[in-house]
């Protein structure tokens, strides 16, 4: 089992930054990849980048060259650094984690642009 708590969202405005941070805990042996996805009203849920144990990394293409995923393995921790936010980035954000073959999820928190 693996809890994953997200934190960092907020109101901004367009063309700001916002910095989401997303701490997972419980059974944290072979967490493979760990992203970010996002949800906004009346749409479906959709990547947003994803970042493997390895360093790797993969964007969606609405969000490169904008957003930055890293990842912290001793810490546990995926950060998503959003640049230059959009209104169309308004979403829940939901931290990301595959974990025995299995996906887990965070709860969600609010990311909020203004234009």
């Amino acid at each position: 089992q693996v809890q994953l708590v997200e934190s960092g969202g907020g109101l901004v405005q367009a063309g700001g930054s916002l910095s989401l941070s997303c701490a997972a805990s419980g059974m944290l042996f072979r967490i493979n990849t760990m992203g970010w996805y996002r949800q906004a009203p009346g749409k479906q849920r959709e990547l947003v980048a994803v970042v493997t144990s390895g360093g790797g990394t993969n964007y969606a293409d609405s969000v490169k060259g904008r957003f930055t995923i890293s990842r912290d393995n001793a810490k546990n921790t995926v950060y998503l650094q959003m640049n230059s936010l959009k209104f169309e980035d308004t979403a829940v954000y939901y931290c990301y984690a595959l974990h025995l073959r299995s996906d887990c999820w965070g709860q969600g928190t609010q990311v909020t642009v203004s234009s």
